[in-house]
């Protein structure tokens, strides 16, 4: 995302063997990495094991610039696949730089990082939570203030079809998981106006 020519990297850089976790989902960090050389793995661990697979990504590269970028945790893991160098930038002299560019060019860059986040966590989703949780999630996400003070609810702008295909489910899943939504009295309403009526047990079963 971002050249490593725009930022002096004066900091001391490690190698690290093949295997080891460098990256952690959710953990805030002080540093931002740049992987030099060397094969970086991103996905999703369990212990230190590389589970679910995302992606592969190849130095010389920033390492989440985006969560960097919008102040965030990671969304991913990340695991060294070859050897791997690093050298970590203090996220505050990353940041620095940043504000350096252009206004113009950090609104692009603001936007484009976060529309890289929204599908980096997305595809988190897919792979870490259930049918439920995806469409609870959804939901939580798209929810606009409803007539009464503190309500919440969804207006069903796309086809039903369209909106399981994001969430990687087929259209009759996403009936399904909506009808027993209503049944456990999470939401109401019928047609395209979807009523979040206990929006605290949605964010425990969307894990959020």
């Amino acid at each position: 995302m971002l050249p490593s020519k725009s930022f002096e990297l004066t900091t001391v850089a490690r190698t690290v063997a093949p295997g080891t976790p460098i990256l952690w989902r959710g953990r805030p960090s002080e540093e931002v990495l740049h992987v030099e050389t060397g094969r970086v793995a991103l996905g999703l661990m369990e212990g230190d094991t590389l589970v679910h697979q995302l992606g592969v990504v190849e130095g010389p590269f920033w390492l989440e610039a985006t969560a960097a970028v919008l102040g965030l945790p990671s969304a991913v893991d990340g695991v060294a696949e070859t050897a791997v160098t690093l050298r970590p930038v203090p996220l505050t002299q990353f940041q620095s730089s940043l504000k350096a560019l252009p206004k113009a060019a950090q609104v692009v860059l603001t936007d484009v990082a976060r529309a890289h986040r929204q599908q980096t966590e997305l595809a988190v989703s897919r792979l870490a939570k259930d049918a439920e949780a995806r469409c609870a999630e959804w939901l939580l996400r798209h929810a606009e203030p409803a007539g009464e003070a503190g309500s919440l609810s969804v207006l069903l702008r796309q086809r039903k079809r369209l909106i399981a295909a994001q969430l990687g489910i087929a259209p009759e899943t996403l009936s399904r998981v909506l009808r027993h939504l209503r049944e456990q009295s999470l939401i109401s309403g019928t047609g395209r106006v979807v009523n979040l009526v206990d929006p605290r047990a949605l964010r425990s079963l969307a894990g959020v």
